[in-house]
């Protein structure tokens, strides 16, 4: 089965550093929520955030929720072809059921994964659709155990979508920044056995990974 990682991805609650900041204490007020139970957003954290680690890389939840709609509304993934890992810049993942249908409502979703945060995995009628547990990127890729892990990134080898989804079969695992701006770390680079750019641009995640999956849908179900 194809495996696809959003690596580092912009999604965590909010550290415990910020928590005391005037814009967290009033937006998880406002949520009726406690500031260590909300999802750090740059829309509403924005001046919490100012000065932190690896700023431009977090504070991105919306990002995540398009990139899995992107993958988990399509015909590789409804037909058990693709299994669907979050890797958050805490060093958490996020593993992703079959036939997951998450919702379009971004206010929706946040509520989801706030509420997976809490409780660790979310079931319906006995079937887990999300589960989340401490892990890093590398024991991830240990996990999945893929033939060959591809990388996606302005700074790889050109290539086209049609050249790269010749190259990827269901023992390929791809990997996707889950990030806005910046690079992967090298702790994931370390772990990608190819790093290729399809685009002279640097193009939103979730339009690369439409594209992709879907030349790589052609290959393996069409």
């Amino acid at each position: 089965m194809l495996s696809f990682v959003l690596a580092e991805s912009a999604l965590e609650l909010v550290p415990k550093e910020l928590q005391k900041h005037s814009s967290v204490v009033a937006y998880s007020k406002k949520m009726g929520k406690r500031p260590s139970q909300v999802l750090l957003d740059v829309s509403w954290h924005f001046a919490a955030m100012k000065g932190i680690k690896d700023e431009i890389k977090r504070g991105r939840p919306d990002l995540i929720h398009l990139c899995l709609l992107e993958a988990c509304t399509i015909p590789l993934y409804f037909e058990k072809k693709l299994c669907v890992y979050v890797h958050t810049i805490d060093d958490k993942v996020i593993f992703v059921g079959e036939n997951v249908r998450l919702p379009k409502s971004y206010h929706r979703f946040v509520g989801l994964i706030e509420k997976l945060y809490s409780v660790g995995k979310i079931e319906e009628g006995g079937k887990k659709l999300l589960e989340i547990k401490d892990m890093t990127f590398s024991d991830l890729i240990d996990k999945i155990d893929a033939k060959n892990v591809i990388g996606l990134s302005t700074k790889g080898r050109t290539s086209s979508y049609e050249k790269l989804a010749q190259n990827i079969n269901e023992d390929s695992c791809i990997v996707i920044g889950g990030f806005s701006k910046g690079h992967f770390s090298a702790k994931i680079l370390k772990r990608v056995d190819s790093l290729i750019s399809v685009d002279k641009k640097s193009l939103e995640a979730h339009v690369v990974i439409s594209r992709l999956l879907y030349e790589c849908e052609k290959r393996i179900i069409m």
